[in-house]
């Protein structure tokens, strides 16, 4: 059996490539195939050391850094890929893996981790975050998104079979496709977050400073509740902006090294998340810790935070709605964290492996039988 295995593209590793990581890990012998690939060493050694064979943007100007202006021309470049020689293909899929043209002979599986956001439910949103939602780049942009999304509508067609990596994901698979998924939830690294029982009177919130993560609205609603402590953790974009809304009761530290990160999670009271996010591995990982989550009740938080037992929701991303939530955890919140570890301990790698390699190979074995027999 010769297996490939489709990433959208090797930047940086963060949630989809912890996936990525460990489909290798599962088919070693796997050739790995993306659009571009730019992985440090480091970040490399977590692949197995593996390269992968690109496509003709890798050697267009700026594309490491810059490469989502390329986005127009990704569907074309993905379907130049050549995979007519593999039996299984494995596409790992948030943009334009899973649009890679295979035959009738080929099984071709897809664990997505989203339909095209910025081109389907998200475009509105996405525009306006940009600044494309009016003038000529605005209508210039809609353009393209509506033409992306035709092909990516028109691609899932090529999928045999659609893993989501949660039941939200693969509601929202269901009305961009019209396809049915199988949900298997991402892997968390549990065992590298040990559970802290001892926890101190500060709160937490972590993420990369990008505007659909609200880590703006976190910093507002707690500047506004100055016997709470908070303190920020992450870098990007909206840094200068959120350093800006800083108030003496919060404290942000910017970018840290994992163990500072993991040392605050651990001590936090809560974990304070405000992003719609498709799964969202860090509220599993303070959970992993024993420390509670305050989430937006809306997206993946919904299927990873047990409400009143590892956590509670706040149901709209404003600053009061946050600042009710913080209090309803003080008053009625009672905190066990080793039943938050529990809960948490079911996201692991280990269950990931399992439920994974099971699927594949249960749909391979049916899939070559079915060919098998036709063919006779």
């Amino acid at each position: 059996m010769k297996i490939a295995i489709v990433h959208d593209w090797l930047v940086t590793f963060a949630g989809a490539e912890r996936v990525l990581a460990e489909l290798i890990k599962l088919w070693p012998q796997a050739d790995l195939f993306s659009v571009i690939d730019f992985l440090s060493d480091a970040d490399r050694t977590k692949l197995s050391g593996k390269h992968a064979k690109t496509t003709l943007i890798q050697n267009l100007p700026k594309a490491k850094t810059r490469y989502q202006m390329y986005l127009p021309f990704m569907p074309f470049a993905i379907e130049q890929v050549d995979l007519s020689g593999y039996d299984l293909v494995i596409s790992s899929s948030h943009a334009v893996a899973k649009g890679v043209i295979t035959g009738p002979d080929q099984l071709h599986i897809c664990y997505c981790y989203s339909p095209i956001r910025y081109a389907w439910d998200m475009q509105h949103q996405y525009l306006a975050e940009t600044g494309l939602d009016s003038g000529l780049k605005g209508f210039l942009a809609r353009l393209l998104l509506f033409k992306v999304r035709n092909w990516d509508h028109r691609t899932s067609n090529g999928v045999d079979y659609f893993i989501s990596d949660s039941d939200y994901i693969g509601r929202r698979i269901r009305k961009a496709y019209r396809r049915d998924s199988t949900t298997i939830y991402p892997n968390v690294a549990i065992d590298d977050f040990p559970l802290h029982t001892a926890k101190e009177d500060f709160y937490l919130t972590a993420s990369r400073m990008v505007p659909y993560k609200k880590m703006d609205l976190v910093v507002r609603a707690f500047a506004a509740m100055p016997d709470k402590k908070l303190v920020v953790i992450g870098e990007g974009p909206q840094y200068n902006k959120i350093k800006q809304a800083i108030t003496p009761n919060v404290t942000l530290l910017g970018y840290q090294p994992f163990d500072v990160l993991r040392d605050h999670m651990q001590r936090a009271r809560a974990f304070v998340f405000a992003a719609e996010e498709d799964f969202g591995i860090v509220p599993v990982e303070a959970q992993a810790c024993g420390t509670p989550v305050i989430a937006f009740g809306k997206g993946g938080a919904r299927e990873t935070v047990a409400e009143g037992k590892t956590g509670i929701f706040f149901n709209e991303q404003t600053e009061k709605s946050i600042q009710a939530a913080v209090r309803m955890f003080e008053a009625d919140f009672r905190v066990d964290p080793a039943a938050i570890r529990q809960h948490a301990e079911y996201f692991s790698t280990e269950r990931f492996r399992r439920e994974i390699k099971n699927f594949v190979e249960e749909k391979y074995t049916a899939f070559f039988q079915y060919r098998k027999s036709s063919e006779e």
